[in-house]
């Protein structure tokens, strides 16, 4: 492990020490690639898998959605979860024996989610400190991770965090590169690009290939890419989630003050002390879970309105809702009634292929 630490920090310290111009791009994108490789090897380390069972800490994934929080010690970060579950909650807390506190599930627009407390990630962890690795195994699980800063010294902590985080290959509020890349067993490296390139020529992209041993593949670049975003697609194992960054301590700034944060994007100030804010923290949490929620009707009667089944993503079919209910529902599915913002006519019959929008109302009709 230390020798994996020390190859790192030698390359990032040579990193650091070269100037970024079009002639050394190729040898930064080279040492960009061994350092993935090398973080790789921290992640998961020989032999199998990381942080397995046998670690003892994994957390049972309950509800809608899972929510990850991350921050420095002393940010307020347990004050707002706990304040959030204690007005949200509805599942006593620690339904899981692990290692971490879990606040619980709270219901929220009638989807459940789950708050995580992530501790440890910070400053470290990466490098395979403390149970840094499994803690990460769980945030790599995540669909939204909030960042809880201290309103007073946002800006230092929230780079460490998102350092530690992208080292282990966590992007957030980005999508994955627009790069195709097919492995083949001969025919030498062949580069398209669909629009010009800043940063990577042939000779780059051979190289960085070459690092991973791969002498034969197709790679077309459909967006002006990094080797940073060559690397993430050959590494494969990046995960792209969305992040909140929450300001907390907001009793100790000034009005003027407040009006500047409300700019930055992706941030939402509060007070975990005060429960000031939490309404908008809410809003914004629901918007970036891009949670959908169906509510069934079965025949003859009200649909139901308390317990709606809810989806992850926008892109959800008749076949996703049937999923989640039950494998054999497709088998036997016919027609589905939909009543809502994804038909023109209330109610309408569509088949399995049918996209559903957020509360839309269902009834699925057997054969």
């Amino acid at each position: 492990m230390s020798s994996t630490l020390a190859k790192i920090a030698e390359i990032e310290a040579e990193m650091a020490r070269t100037q970024k111009n079009k002639a050394t791009a190729h040898h930064l994108g080279l040492l960009k690639a061994r350092l993935a490789k090398l973080r790789r090897e921290l992640i998961t380390p020989k032999g199998g898998g990381g942080g397995g069972p046998g670690e003892g800490f994994d957390v049972a994934k309950t509800g809608d959605a899972r929510i990850g929080f991350v921050g420095f010690p002393s940010v307020g970060k347990s004050t707002l979860l706990s304040n959030l579950a204690g007005v949200y909650s509805e599942v006593a807390a620690y339904e899981f024996t692990t290692l971490t506190t879990v606040p619980g599930v709270i219901r929220y627009k009638g989807a459940k989610i789950q708050l995580l407390d992530l501790p440890g990630i910070i400053e470290g962890a990466k490098d395979g400190k403390g149970r840094g690795r499994q803690v990460i195994a769980v945030a790599r699980t995540c669909n939204l991770i909030l960042i809880v800063l201290d309103v007073l010294k946002p800006l230092g902590h929230k780079k460490i965090i998102e350092n530690e985080l992208e080292g282990f290959g966590i992007r957030l509020n980005s999508k994955a590169p627009n790069i195709g890349f097919k492995k083949k067993d001969k025919g030498g490296i062949n580069l398209t690009a669909t629009c010009p390139q800043s940063e990577l020529d042939a000779e780059t992209v051979k190289s960085i290939l070459a690092e991973y041993k791969i002498h034969n593949a197709d790679v077309t670049l459909r967006s002006d890419a990094t080797a940073d975003d060559l690397i993430d697609v050959v590494e494969g194992n990046r995960v792209y989630i969305p992040c909140i960054y929450v300001l907390n301590k907001i009793d100790q700034i000034s009005i003027e003050e407040l009006d500047i944060i409300y700019k930055v994007p992706h941030c939402v100030p509060i007070s975990a002390h005060h429960r000031w804010n939490f309404d908008d923290l809410l809003e914004k949490i629901w918007d970036y879970l891009k949670l959908v929620r169906i509510y069934t009707k079965p025949k003859g009667q009200l649909p139901d309105y308390t317990s709606p089944v809810v989806l992850p993503d926008s892109r959800t079919t008749v076949e996703d809702f049937c999923m989640k209910i039950h494998k054999n529902l497709i088998k036997e599915f016919k027609y589905a009634l939909v009543w809502g913002l994804s038909v023109k006519h209330n109610p309408q019959k569509v088949g399995k292929d049918h996209t559903l929008e957020d509360e839309d109302v269902i009834q699925i009709v057997k054969k």
